[in-house]
């Protein structure tokens, strides 16, 4: 595993020259956030990182329900019984491995890892919807990878922590762009249009630092954003025949 800290953010990476797969602790006065659980077998390195900062871990919150966001879930709640859950009430259906679709969402099937029904014994403890706070975190809806998956803006010094809504590995994409060198993301979402929508209002809160689930942190990433969607915009074009 690999940490790297830029201001209040780590950043947890696991495999990080072959399959990078992030979390991130968003530090607190007197205790650490974490976003995302990673795989499986990450829980015992998670820990150990929280006990180097020297914060407890008090919440652990999902940007969505990808067994590579979930992976270590279960152990840490069983490691961390007073840490709370939190996850988007939409994406908490599919932790609980319901992978239906609403009558009003777009009809593309939900892809990549889904956990089957009961699969993940932990239950959140708080169902998250868009605009919501979680410490000095706001939380953003960014369906798109999945249907319920969010974004959280540190509204101290505007660190974005995207999950999957957009990848830097292979080069910066929002997801569903196809990127050979890491194709995965793009594999495993369910709506680009969705996706592409969400990247815009995530473009306008104007982050100072962009941190996703797969690939490096990118400190003032507005030109990169802008290039990735313009590249997704462009290939929706030329589907659609214009």
């Amino acid at each position: 595993m690999k940490i790297t800290q830029i201001g209040q953010v780590y950043q947890l990476s696991f495999l990080p020259r072959v399959f990078p797969v992030n979390c991130y602790f968003v530090e607190e006065e007197d205790s650490l956030t974490l976003i995302d659980a990673a795989l499986p077998s990450s829980d015992q390195a998670i820990l150990r990182a929280a006990a180097g900062i020297g914060k407890p871990i008090a919440r652990i919150v999902l940007t969505h329900a990808h067994g590579d966001h979930i992976g270590a879930l279960d152990k840490l709640k069983a490691a961390l019984p007073n840490a709370k859950v939190y996850v988007s009430r939409r994406d908490a259906r599919l932790l609980g491995g319901d992978k239906s679709l609403d009558p009003e969402e777009p009809a593309t099937p939900i892809r990549g890892g889904v956990p089957k029904p009961g699969a993940i014994r932990t239950k959140p403890d708080v169902l998250l919807e868009d605009g919501d706070r979680v410490g000095s975190l706001l939380a953003v809806s960014a369906p798109g990878h999945t249907p319920g998956s969010m974004a959280f803006y540190d509204t101290r010094g505007g660190a974005l922590i995207a999950g999957d809504a957009m990848q830097t590995r292979g080069g910066i994409a929002v997801t569903g762009q196809f990127k050979i060198r890491f194709p995965f993301p793009a594999m495993a979402t369910w709506n680009k249009e969705a996706a592409l929508s969400s990247v815009r209002r995530l473009r306008e809160l104007e982050p100072s630092l962009l941190c996703v689930g797969h690939g490096v942190m990118v400190e003032r990433p507005a030109a990169v954003m802008d290039r990735a969607m313009e590249e997704a915009a462009a290939e929706r074009k030329r589907k659609a025949g214009g």
